[in-house]
């Protein structure tokens, strides 16, 4: 949610024409896509304006009257307009939030370029990131309120900045003035923004007159129409806002002047026209610190047996190289502060041994990447085996890990989402001619199944049709592999790596994207980061090195908010890994969806980690968190206690508003 009002995108830009009603074409969530580069096209003379932010700020420096050592929440931030110019001030402890991934990017770009320090967060205004009592200011500015379909969920937003102020905290709120909107809006309008720009738009009231319903069609000389837009938000007039802060329990609620916005090239200013400025205090005691039993969480951590056989691994077996890494695990966790930790690796007592265990574990570590029974296809059978037990854990839950074990499901699904991914075909069991190929070589071999770069070796590149049998019969006789296998284009671009840590929209940490360098590599050998390069200390593959990618910004920025795309409507959990490939034009290409992806010492996520000055324990330790604010973290007792304990919420009246 960012300033100012616009809207979700119909399909393929195409317009939709005349409309009788606008209200029936708003989505409920029309928020969530429309802050964009389209958005700072058409609102950037007032969102963009520097001196129309200089202006705004000293009214709110001038209400709230905070310290340069304040801690501020520019709520609601968009590209960081008022929290850009406080940090310019001299105001050294402020963060930013805001749901649009686009304009989140770009604050933490101006952020870096003018060297400030402002803390920017991607996620929802409903459920913060931000820990009880934090906040001494809130700053919800630029009309970035109401716009949710329910009045339930803006008295959402407002108990949530409750709980984070500190007791006696401030909020100011500037809003759109409802009551003068109702009255005054202009139902048609246009202008051209540029002389390649032109918008037409639409209003009307909804059909309770509590909403402006409006209708943006922005046009592009050359292109046509980019986008058509129906957007909505709540109006509300001084004694409604008023009322809904006094029904969230802030106290000391103060009205102050009006706010007038005016355009430099004489635009339909809208919902930015007039403005109420309003100030509030959380009434409220300083939340009791909850202390858990022992002061440390007890973590169990579920990990492979390495009594028992694992086909993925040379020899069929750990062997040193394995017991070294769990030790250096061991080591780093052992340095955590705040956790004690139970390792179960035992696999056939393992449910005996978490039934024992169950009612000291805070929640469990699921590091068992090797599956239950070390068998790669029963990977998901861990998580479904703790929440039968009903033990929160770290990663993916069972369907995470079935949809990205099948690499042509993941494929499918990027399709859908309009993510690239290279061209490729399903080869089944039964199949045995390949004259019709519908791809050009080279192509790439793969399990449709697996992890691990299990079955992917340099013989996997093929050249030709005698290439091509020749690996689909190594994978099917040398491995044994009775199942579908995937044949892609093989692309020659940068190979590339994104990591993710924590939970999107609301908290998560992109890690610097890696790229595998080639350069050791004999040049008759297939750039591959495949089974060598992870199990075979003697192949030439041993060579690849991770190093950060070279990529343009705008690169970054797509592969970035792919990842987060994919992280949530795959249901990975915590953290995760996006394997990605250059094609000939530099388009990034989705090969594979890692949840639960390496977590050891020398990894991926590790080596991205190390870019970033995050040691190998921190990235483990971020892990957890993450898990810890995912879950909610409570006492092992009162997670088992009687059912009969909980209490029913209580039904919710909200103001009417006028």
């Amino acid at each position: 949610m960012a300033a100012s009002t616009k809207s979700s995108k119909i399909d393929n830009n195409v317009s939709l024409g005349p409309v009788e009603d606008l209200e029936k074409y708003v989505k409920a969530d029309w928020w969530r896509h429309i802050f964009n580069a389209n958005y700072l096209r058409t609102d950037g003379d007032v969102v963009e304006d520097k001196t129309i932010t200089k202006d705004e700020v000293d009214l709110f420096t001038e209400i709230l009257s905070p310290a340069q050592d304040s801690v501020i929440l520019d709520l609601c931030c968009g590209q960081g307009r008022h929290s850009l110019e406080l940090a310019g001030r001299g105001f050294t402890n402020l963060s930013g939030l805001d749901r649009s991934h686009y304009l989140i990017t770009r604050a933490r770009t101006l952020n870096k370029q003018q060297k400030f320090n402002v803390n920017y967060k991607e996620g929802d205004a409903r459920k913060l990131p931000f820990p009880t009592d934090t906040f001494d200011y809130v700053i919800l500015a630029g009309n970035s309120f109401g716009y949710f379909e329910s009045d339930q969920d803006d008295l959402r937003v407002l108990r949530e900045i409750i709980r984070i102020l500190k007791p006696q905290g401030k909020l100011l709120i500037d809003v759109t003035d409802g009551s003068y909107v109702k009255e005054n809006f202009q139902p048609r309008s246009w202008e051209w923004i540029d002389k390649q720009y032109f918008v037409c738009r639409e209003r009307s009231l909804s059909e309770n007159e509590e909403r402006l319903i409006s209708r943006e069609v922005i046009t592009h000389v050359k292109k046509g129409v980019i986008a058509d837009q129906f957007y909505a938000e709540r109006l509300y007039s001084r004694n409604s806002i008023t009322d809904l802060l006094s029904l969230a329990s802030f106290g000391k609620i103060q009205l102050h002047s009006e706010v007038k916005t005016e355009s430099k090239r004489n635009q339909d200013l809208g919902m930015m026209e007039k403005r109420i400025i309003v100030s509030a205090v959380a009434n409220k005691d300083w939340t009791p610190v909850k202390i858990s039993q022992g002061q440390k969480k007890t973590v169990g951590v579920l990990m492979g047996d390495p009594n028992l056989s694992d086909i993925i691994k040379p020899d069929g077996s750990f062997d040193q190289d394995d017991l070294f890494t769990i030790n250096e695990l061991k080591q780093a966790l052992a340095n955590l502060p705040g956790y004690n930790f139970i390792y179960f690796n035992q696999h056939d007592k393992l449910i005996q041994d978490l039934l024992k265990k169950r009612d000291k574990l805070d929640f469990v570590f699921n590091l068992c990447d090797e599956g239950y029974d070390n068998q790669a296809t029963k990977e998901l059978h861990i998580p479904a085996l703790l929440e039968i037990l009903d033990l929160p854990y770290t990663g993916g839950n069972p369907q995470c890990l079935a949809y990205c074990y099948d690499k042509s499901l993941v494929r499918g699904i990027a399709k859908g989402m309009d993510i690239p991914v290279p061209k490729a075909f399903v080869i089944k069991p039964e199949d045995i001619s390949f004259i019709d190929l519908p791809l050009k070589f080279p192509v790439i071999v793969k399990p449709n199944f697996g992890d691990s770069s299990f079955g992917i070796t340099q013989d996997s590149v093929c050249y030709d049709l005698t290439t091509l049998e020749n690996a689909i019969l190594q994978v099917r006789e040398k491995l044994g592999y009775n199942q579908p296998i995937l044949v892609e284009q093989f692309l020659t671009g940068k190979d590339i790596s994104v990591g993710i840590i924590g939970n999107p929209p609301e908290s998560y940490h992109a890690l610097p994207i890696i790229e595998e360098d080639y350069g050791k590599l004999p040049s008759q050998l297939p750039h591959i980061c495949g089974y060598e390069a992870k199990w075979q200390p003697d192949s030439p593959y041993w060579q690849i090195t991770s190093v950060p990618a070279n990529l343009p910004e705008e690169t970054e920025q797509f592969l970035i908010a792919s990842c987060i795309k994919l992280f949530n409507r795959l249901e990975c959990r915590d953290y995760a890994r996006f394997d990605w490939r250059l094609d000939a034009n530099q388009t990034p290409r989705l090969l594979e969806v890692n949840p639960n992806p390496g977590w050891c010492w020398d990894g991926h996520l590790a080596k991205m980690a190390k870019i970033a000055d995050i040691s190998y324990g921190q990235m483990l330790g971020k892990i957890l968190q993450a898990a810890e604010e995912r879950i909610g973290v409570v006492t092992p007792r009162s997670r088992f206690a009687s059912l009969n304990s909980v209490e029913e919420a209580l039904p919710i009246t909200l103001p009417h508003i006028e």
